[in-house]
């Protein structure tokens, strides 16, 4: 498989994506020259104008983009791409939409099958095995928190262990501390913003200069030096 899972799209004082244009471009290479985009997780910008910004940003690196709200036959649509982008928001509403348009068995077998899939903030957390590890409001319910399943380890996006003054509940690394306390065979990726996984096959890439925490039953949560060899990932259970 071939996948880029961003952490975020927007770094403080850059456009959005910016950060990320070089690691997309080298990414899809000179293979791909269009690519499907589903803009399911946006909730309070209308769907036209989120794939307007996204479509902007891959123009920039020379690659069309397509929306797949625009598409008459969604399955179709996944059929045919070249590569499929899943843009962020709310990762339960991006959920229930890929139930309702019949979509996660479609995805799952072009991207098993070689398609390159990108992701960022929900659209990297339903690469995962479950949303069980997103950060957002479960605004709607899906059937089902069973996602993608691409990679057999949880992400957690904007990962933080921010913890304001006076402020009296769980921090992130408490939160992820309990999943992993109840679901002891499954490892959760924190992604600090500003990074990303890539993974080609069984070559897994670490991008950015902020490391990755990593959560498994029985270990306290640490950081992995960023020169770290991370194939392992692909080994945990799910």
């Amino acid at each position: 498989m071939h996948l880029l899972l961003l952490s975020n799209s927007t770094n403080p004082g850059q456009g959005y994506l910016e950060h990320a244009l070089p690691w997309l471009a080298n990414f899809l290479g000179r293979e791909v020259r269009r690519v499907l985009f589903v803009p399911s997780a946006g909730v309070t910008v209308s769907w036209d104008d989120y794939a307007t910004k996204v479509r902007e940003c891959f123009q920039s690196i020379d690659i069309g983009l397509d929306s797949i709200h625009d598409f008459d036959d969604p399955i179709d649509a996944v059929k045919n791409a070249e590569a499929i982008a899943v843009g962020g928001g709310n990762t339960f509403r991006l959920l229930q939409q890929l139930h309702v348009l019949n979509l996660l068995e479609p995805i799952r077998e072009r991207v098993r099958g070689g398609m390159p899939f990108m992701g960022w903030s929900a659209g990297s957390n339903v690469a995962g095995p479950s949303i069980r590890t997103t950060n957002d409001m479960p605004i709607v319910e899906p059937p089902s928190f069973e996602a993608l399943g691409l990679v057999p380890f949880q992400i957690n996006p904007h990962y933080t262990d921010a913890h304001p003054p006076g402020h009296q509940g769980e921090t992130r690394s408490d939160r992820l501390r309990e999943f992993v306390e109840l679901n002891r065979e499954t490892v959760v990726a924190g992604m600090p913003e500003g990074t990303a996984l890539q993974i080609h096959g069984a070559d897994v890439k670490w991008l950015g200069n902020r490391q990755l925490r990593i959560f498994r039953y029985g270990d306290e949560p640490r950081d992995l030096p960023l020169n770290d060899g991370l194939t392992w990932l692909l080994a945990t259970a799910p």
